[in-house]
């Protein structure tokens, strides 16, 4: 992750560069405001997306308040690169080790709560909040699925960060939310490889569905390699796949159409080794009922095949070799 390195107007001031040289330039459009005091050029400015302009106003904000602050909260997960579903970026967050000057407009948030130096982490050059506190701050303060997404997302970049979860729970047992952080973290899996995954797994618990594996690798009896599926329940004879669309080359038809005919070819092996399939894409994360029903037809032929017909020809569907996910 390689961020634009914002100018300050003071680093400019003792360049040499007038301040009247200095409106002249934001007047033209050479440079763009990116924080109060701190500038991009322009060409650094257009090419920033909603994340990189937060990272950018973030780097800001750290400058302009001290050594003591360290981003927090949405902003370290932001730099840690970790996926967040819906976050809000508005606000910088910030984390002091203080006991009391919190406060919080609509462009920041200062928390004020202990902070240990092995609880500091350096991302993009800048001092963030360390991936297992991280995830314990955003499980306190942001709903389930939030939460669940970054997290899960950022135990699958920094997996040993598992090991300093419970230490991090532990030393937030006196601050808002832990509550609900300990059940959060309950629900953490690595494994899990998109917000779409994520959210997946969630509803397959509330609705009662047996646990899956996740990322398994199914291979023909002779050890040709088959799949790599997202959810997998062995003893059903069924696989789940999210399917979360980008990966079909939206704006490319003859993309779409190849990635179409492969993911057909895929799924056509799957059944070959004797399992069910069961898809879903995001809008029925939010109608899951529709899911529940399709796994549970599945299951249903999965236990119960169909006998063979004149144009359903019987085959032989040995169960595959199964393996965990690789790497």
């Amino acid at each position: 992750m390689t961020d634009p390195t914002p100018i300050f107007r003071s680093d400019l001031l003792a360049s040499g560069i007038t301040a009247d040289e200095l409106r002249q330039a934001l007047r033209s459009g050479a440079l763009a405001p990116v924080a109060p005091g701190a500038y991009l050029r322009r060409a650094d400015a257009d090419g920033l997306d909603d994340v990189a302009r937060h990272r950018a106003r973030a780097r800001c904000v750290q400058h302009a308040l001290g050594g003591d602050a360290v981003l927090s909260h949405v902003t370290a997960a932001l730099f840690h690169g970790a996926d967040l579903w819906n976050p809000g970026l508005s606000r910088i967050h910030i984390t002091r080790d203080r006991r009391s000057g919190g406060r919080r407009t609509d462009h920041l948030h200062v928390h004020t709560a202990p902070l240990a130096r092995d609880e500091i982490f350096v991302a993009g050059a800048a001092a963030v909040t360390a991936p297992a506190r991280t995830i314990v701050d955003l499980a306190r303060s942001l709903t389930v699925d939030e939460a669940v997404i970054a997290g899960d997302s950022l135990l699958r970049i920094h997996p040993s960060a598992l090991m300093g979860v419970p230490g991090a729970l532990d030393a937030a047992a006196q601050r808002c939310g832990v509550a609900s952080a300990r059940r959060v973290v309950g629900l953490l899996d690595g494994r899990s490889e998109s917000p779409g995954e994520s959210l997946g797994r969630l509803r397959l618990r509330s609705a009662g569905i047996p646990e899956p594996s996740l990322q398994r690798e199914l291979f023909t009896p002779d050890g040709t390699f088959v799949a790599r599926v997202d959810f997998f329940w062995e003893e059903l004879g069924v696989v789940g796949e999210f399917d979360g669309m980008g990966k079909y080359g939206a704006g490319d038809p003859a993309s779409t159409a190849e990635s179409v005919r492969r993911e057909k070819l895929r799924e056509d092996a799957i059944r070959d080794l004797g399992f069910e399939v069961v898809r879903w894409t995001w809008p029925e994360l939010f109608r899951f009922d529709v899911v529940v029903d399709r796994f549970a037809r599945a299951v249903g032929r999965a236990r119960h095949p169909h006998p063979p017909t004149a144009t359903t020809p019987a085959r032989r569907t040995p169960r595959a070799a199964i393996h965990p996910a690789r790497g």
